[in-house]
């Protein structure tokens, strides 16, 4: 039995080195494979409870952690962590509701997002645009989902107690304050 499990698998994976190795033709077309799908490793039950929307939210979990550190320049990378999963956003995994949402919020998710990742001196200016994108981000979960608990803070202490943003943990990090206030805030709901 050993020995026809081995057979099947050296066949299966020589027609798999076979298959990826065969370009059907000698041309080479640059823009073709840029255009292509990257493959990713990751486990099935990692890619089941993938949501179309996870890859903004880990560019937004990773803004809002570098403006509660005060790190402005980092912040500025992260904006265009934002921007580069929108460009590979694929709304075609949406349903006609959460498409609807989607088309309704990018063009805000986008210009604030570019505004941060060009102010990575101006932390002042990436948290304002930090806070109006905390609130599209908060719809665009509630219409497309998570695939991890998520949570939505609130500081009574910025904006007259209008400063929202979404965590991934229970405990505060202040993103609008920073340093200077670093646990202000509280947990106003629990997305699921």
């Amino acid at each position: 039995m050993k020995k026809i499990t081995m057979i099947i698998s050296a066949g299966i994976l020589a027609l798999t080195f076979t298959a990826c190795n065969s370009t059907g033709s000698k041309q080479t077309n640059n823009t073709d494979s840029a255009t292509m799908p990257s493959v990713t490793t990751t486990s099935p039950a990692i890619a089941a409870n993938a949501k179309p929307a996870d890859g903004i939210l880990t560019g937004y979990i990773n803004l809002k952690n570098s403006l509660a550190a005060d790190n402005g320049s980092d912040a500025a990378k992260n904006g265009q962590e934002i921007l580069d999963a929108l460009s590979k956003f694929d709304a075609s995994a949406l349903t006609p509701d959460q498409k609807k949402v989607f088309l309704g919020l990018v063009g805000d998710i986008k210009e604030n997002s570019e505004h941060i990742s060009e102010n990575g001196d101006k932390i002042a200016h990436q948290r304002e645009h930090f806070e109006m994108l905390s609130k599209d981000m908060y719809d665009l979960l509630k219409a497309t989902g998570t695939s991890k608990e998520m949570y939505l803070d609130s500081c009574p202490m910025y904006d007259n107690g209008k400063g929202t943003w979404l965590s991934e943990m229970k405990e505060i990090k202040n993103p609008y304050l920073g340093n200077k206030m670093p646990t202000c805030g509280a947990v106003k709901e629990t997305i699921k």
